[in-house]
């Protein structure tokens, strides 16, 4: 059974092969963003991603929960958070080639709950990012992996 609902529009060519492009992905209206759905409840795909992330020798570098910073504000919002990670092996080359990208560096993945209890995984696709910044294209290739070990992970 598939979670497809409709295609983002994305530029499927500089996106990594993780079996259909399609399985899981949930329309948005900004072609920028690839959001799936997972399978997992909220607090299962938030773990299941940050130990891909680690198993994969990245680091997470912050946790942003949104819903905590609500809270606190006395405000109620779903589940919702920011996890920012990779390595400086992947982005420092990058940011030497174009010292602009430090500003979409390092990766980040967002995990939140839909109004329907759906849990959702989106982060703008880097390749197309990268380019647009100027980033050769044999650099700009290079972090992908790291995002679609996150689509795998939710796959599998």
């Amino acid at each position: 059974m598939s979670n497809s609902l409709t295609s983002t529009g994305r530029d499927d060519a500089h996106m990594p092969e993780t079996g259909d492009p399609e399985e899981g992905v949930v329309s948005r209206a900004d072609p920028g963003i690839v959001e799936h759905a997972s399978p997992l409840g909220f607090d299962a795909t938030l773990d299941r991603l940050a130990k891909a992330i680690e198993r994969a020798g990245l680091t997470i570098f912050a946790r942003i929960d949104h819903a905590a910073g609500a809270r606190d504000a006395g405000l109620v919002m779903p589940p919702t958070v920011v996890l920012i990670y990779g390595h400086a092996k992947g982005g420092t080359p990058i940011m030497l080639a174009a010292p602009q990208t430090a500003l979409d560096l390092p990766l980040r993945v967002l995990v939140r709950e839909d109004a329907d209890g759906r849990t959702l995984v989106a982060f703008h696709p880097i390749t197309p990012v990268m380019l647009a910044a100027g980033v050769p294209e044999a650099l700009a290739n290079r972090l992908e992996p790291a995002q679609a070990l996150l689509i795998k992970e939710i796959q599998s």
